[in-house]
């Protein structure tokens, strides 16, 4: 095996930089929850709820403007307040209990190539009879709100609600879907998980034995997406997805190009 050559003056130098922002923000998120413990103290004494939804509202609105102002991403900037904001929430209520927090090991072994790769479900795709009946029930009964699609068509809608996405499809999408409702049924048709590099992923799956039902795909807006077969095992079905464009919404022909191949199974 040939030994990698090893990373040039200026990469290593710019790596180095990045290791002590890296290390820099780490400790700037330690300061946060530590103040974050703080006003849960003063919560628990004033009796106020945990839960306040206009700080909420506020915080991911103002972090949004400031990332604007700062040329970085909104939606991306949403996604990490989120996740601390979610954090934040444990720790207070985490705080009550009485049992001693378990102890976490540095490191879990080693990782596996989707393992490192991965790092979120980006969006679930659903196959519904009734399009409208099924988005008009999220939206009105559990709040969602619909959101823009990188090249919208008809029979398809993409809902949120703060950092979930569903993304539903009707059987007037394309023939494909009609047929698979008609063998399948309605319901979850795949899990769409983020990773880090599409290829990659593909290629660390396929070495490992994973049914795998596509090549990688890249469309217009720069989604690069591949799709696995549904594993009876696990009763699951998996995509994969890349964004190697522009941050924009989910694109479309690549959701129908599983329902194109679970067909032609």
């Amino acid at each position: 095996m040939s030994t990698p050559e090893p990373p040039r003056p200026e990469l290593a130098g710019l790596r180095t930089r990045i290791d002590q922002l890296d290390a820099a923000l780490i400790a700037i998120v330690a300061e946060r929850l530590a103040v974050c413990r703080e006003v849960a103290a003063v919560k628990q004494g004033s009796d106020t709820p945990v839960i306040q939804p206009a700080r909420v509202r506020d915080v991911v609105t103002s972090r949004r403007q400031q990332a604007i102002e700062a040329g970085v991403d909104a939606d991306f900037a949403e996604q990490l307040f989120r996740v601390l904001l979610t954090e934040t929430h444990r720790i207070e209520v985490a705080g009550h209990r009485p049992d001693p927090a378990p102890d976490k090991l540095a490191a879990a072994g080693e990782r596996s190539g989707l393992d490192t790769v991965a790092s979120r479900v980006d969006h679930i795709v659903i196959a519904v009879h009734d399009l409208r009946a099924a988005t008009d029930s999220l939206v009105q009964r559990f709040g969602f709100h619909e959101v823009s699609l990188a090249d919208p068509r008809p029979g398809i809608a993409a809902l949120a609600a703060g950092g979930v996405t569903f993304v539903f499809v009707g059987p007037e999408a394309s023939a494909s879907v009609a047929a698979y409702l008609a063998d399948h049924g309605a319901g979850v048709q795949h899990v769409s998980i983020e990773v880090l590099n599409a290829g990659y992923a593909r290629a660390c799956l396929d070495s490992s034995g994973a049914p795998l039902l596509t090549e990688v795909a890249v469309d217009a807006d720069g989604h690069e997406q591949f799709f696995a077969a549904d594993d009876p095992a696990a009763g699951v079905q998996l995509g994969f997805i890349s964004r190697i464009g522009h941050r924009v919404g989910v694109g479309t022909e690549n959701v129908l190009t599983m329902f194109d191949a679970m067909v032609r199974r």
